[in-house]
């Protein structure tokens, strides 16, 4: 199971940071995890992607130069810094994982586990 947190409202050009953390009974022990994003009507959007080891990062583009993604193996925790936030960002932010050592192509059908979405909200 992931749980996400730290969604909220916020002007254009502030920041936010997201958090998900793993429950030690999901997943095996190296996954890749990645943030994606929906709104209503819409497909769900890969926005970044982490290796298990985290050193290759995937962003769409849409957010390079502005978002940032980390994770800590050892909380089983997954981070998304969000920096100069714009109206379009807003979304419903889900945290998402597969197993394995590297990530697969970015899509929705390729992640096995999901959380329930915190919501971002830029005005």
């Amino acid at each position: 199971q992931l749980v996400e947190s730290g969604g909220g409202s916020v002007p254009a050009g502030g920041s936010l940071r997201l958090s998900c953390v793993a429950s030690t009974a999901s997943g095996p022990s190296a996954s890749c995890m990645a943030w994606f994003r929906q709104i209503p009507g819409e497909e769900r959007e890969a926005v970044a992607t982490i290796t298990n080891d985290g050193a290759e990062k995937y962003y769409a583009d849409s957010v390079k130069g502005r978002f940032t993604v980390s994770r800590d193996n050892y909380r089983k925790a997954l981070f998304l810094n969000m920096n100069t936030l714009k109206p379009e960002d807003s979304a419903m932010y889900y945290c998402a994982a597969h197993p394995g050592d590297w990530c697969y192509t970015p899509v929705r059908a390729n992640f096995r586990w999901w959380g329930q979405g915190t919501q971002v909200t830029v005005s």
